[in-house]
């Protein structure tokens, strides 16, 4: 009997949404209320295809600064199971959802995710214009593709602002495929589209502000570091819980996505070696998080003899995540050397420097640039390196100490959200004063304030 390709078999399987999801995704979209708003504050649209909100952490914390600062607010994503409404206002900030029937895991998935997410992005955002003109319309990738959905509000005057969250030809390079490849080609041309058609982009770190500019060929001047973190006080309430413990002496933690590219091979490898090889049985491992490498995960915790070693937490809330947290000795970011990982600002680095604990992670630019001397480095994917790594922070609780001690000051006097506030402000100033005026203006804060953004090592932090 011939298998069929599991690129024709998924084909075949997503067309009966194409049949079925249109009607749904319609019916959600025109029984969503259509609010009219104050005139005279200027308006915001964010869009996000990947993520529920506020379960996005950056894109709420944008949402809510844009908030303070005069902005009306309105945010487009798709529904989840812990965000299933359809239409809500959190702390003033308009969220419209939208079904999402596919989410897709192949390239055939994506042919049908992608034009109904679009389909249910753009019928919502036609009602909020209804509501008022849109002075910014703001898309966060992936994928590179939304600024389809902004394009006709441009003949209203409004302007196109791009999020840069990924990276996304180097992300489909550290999955496997060459810089030749179709598909990364097809990447790259629709990331230089968007950039195109950006009155102003954002960008995570410097290095995804280099590809604005020379990538992008953005003007230096358009292109503004809005870097993701916590703020001072999401994790004020932590505590230590010795639960997470299971009764061991030490506890390393490691919280976000399981996927290929996170690297939690090489970590599971690293306790492997900690546990099974060395005889320690005094530490715990717990994963908070999920992903689509979960189940397989799993699999080899058991087969490496490692579950009374190896926690699964799934997706935990912000009082747990902190918990885990102010819990762990030793926190670890095991996302592997490629060319997607090496650009990219990790979330949970600044997550554990805002708790004070010590780093273990894989020599990564960015990652260096973020956690400086309050992170060990192993050599590049190099698991028996990475347990080296954490074994010796394990046996130097006044190292630890130290090194944590550090990354917090570092998070607080240069990292938190606070500092990236006014870079975003002034990406929106940037954006507004190209077209129309708004009746009251938005909080302006000046440019040099905060461009372009260089990071001190640890070791020129001013004196305590």
């Amino acid at each position: 009997m011939v298998r069929r390709r599991p690129l024709v078999a998924d084909l075949r399987r997503h067309v009966r949404h194409m049949i079925s999801a249109p009607a749904a995704l319609l019916a959600s979209t025109l029984t969503t209320p259509r609010l009219q708003r104050d005139p005279r504050r200027p308006r915001v649209l964010i869009l996000v295809e990947n993520l529920a909100v506020p379960f996005d952490r950056r894109v709420w914390q944008e949402a809510l600064s844009l908030r303070d600062a005069g902005y009306d607010v309105n945010v487009i994503c798709p529904r989840s199971a812990q965000h299933p409404t359809a239409h809500e206002v959190l702390e003033g900030v308009h969220i419209y959802r939208y079904a999402s029937p596919v989410e897709a895991r192949r390239t055939a998935g994506y042919l049908v995710e992608y034009p109904l997410a679009f389909a249910a992005q753009l019928a919502l955002a036609v009602r909020v214009h209804l509501g008022g003109r849109i002075d910014v319309i703001q898309a966060c990738n992936p994928p590179d593709l939304m600024f389809l959905v902004a394009l006709p509000f441009r003949l209203f005057g409004t302007r196109f602002l791009f999020d840069h969250h990924d990276a996304c030809p180097e992300l489909l390079v550290a999955k496997g495929k060459a810089w030749s490849h179709p598909l990364v080609r097809l990447m790259t041309r629709l990331e230089r589209l968007t950039f195109a058609a950006a009155t102003v982009s954002i960008a995570t770190n410097e290095s995804y502000r280099r590809i604005a500019v020379e990538r992008g060929r953005m003007s230096p001047d358009d292109v503004f570091v809005v870097r993701s973190a916590p703020t001072v006080e999401r994790f004020a309430g932590a505590r230590v819980d010795p639960s997470f413990r299971r009764g061991k002496r030490h506890l390393v933690a490691y919280v976000g996505v399981m996927g290929i590219q996170e690297g939690l091979d090489h970590l599971l490898d690293a306790v492997d070696v900690l546990v099974n090889r060395h005889g320690r049985d005094d530490m715990q491992v717990c994963l908070a998080g999920s992903g689509p490498e979960r189940a397989r995960l799993e699999g080899r915790v058991h087969a490496l003899g490692l579950d009374g070693h190896v926690d699964f937490l799934g997706r935990i809330s912000d009082e747990d995540l902190g918990n885990l947290l102010a819990t762990a000795d030793v926190c670890v970011n095991p996302d592997e050397v490629n060319e997607m990982n090496d650009i990219s600002t990790m979330n949970k680095i600044l997550e554990y420097m805002a708790l004070g604990k010590p780093i273990v992670q894989f020599d990564l630019t960015e990652g260096r640039v973020s956690a400086g001397e309050a992170s060990l480095y192993a050599r590049p994917n190099d698991a028996e390196s990475l347990a080296d790594c954490i074994a010796s922070l394990l046996e130097a609780p006044g190292r630890r100490a130290r090194m944590g001690a550090l990354g917090r000051r570092r998070f607080q006097e240069l990292l938190s959200w606070e500092h990236s506030v006014p870079s975003l402000l002034a990406a929106y100033e940037q954006a507004t004063r190209r077209g129309a005026a708004p009746t009251v203006a938005p909080v302006r804060v000046p440019l040099s304030v905060v461009q372009p953004q260089v990071l001190p090592a640890s070791d020129t932090l001013p004196a305590a």
